[in-house]
């Protein structure tokens, strides 16, 4: 499972909500029901209005972890956020089921004959 949140940050804010989302992940994965994160800026959603798109993507370590996070942890986190920027950030939240996974493995020949 993939937790997703997808955040829309008024620019004015932008350095200031990368730095704390950078103490904020690890408070996430603290909680011990996510295996891992990654931040990324969402390229085809810049607005006019000088806001910024931001993808946070958390790799629950079950459906029942990540509902576990949701039950004990997320309205106190969630709330973080709230009560330092305020309306400056729009967030909305997606659950992904991961069908597939593919990788590379550059340790290996890709073809060995």
């Amino acid at each position: 499972m993939i937790y997703s949140v997808t955040c829309l940050v008024s620019n004015d804010i932008r350095e200031g909500w990368l730095e704390w989302m950078r103490e904020h992940i690890p408070q996430v994965l603290g909680t011990g029901l996510f295996s891992e994160a990654r931040i990324s800026r969402v390229m085809s959603q810049d607005t006019d209005d000088g806001g910024t798109s931001y993808n946070i993507q958390y790799r629950a370590n079950s459906r029942d972890a990540l509902y576990q996070y949701y039950q004990e942890h997320a309205d106190k986190l969630r709330q973080q956020g709230i009560d330092k920027w305020g309306e400056k950030v729009i967030a909305f939240r997606t659950e992904l089921e991961m069908i597939d996974e593919y990788r590379v493995n550059y340790n290996q020949p890709i073809n060995p004959n």
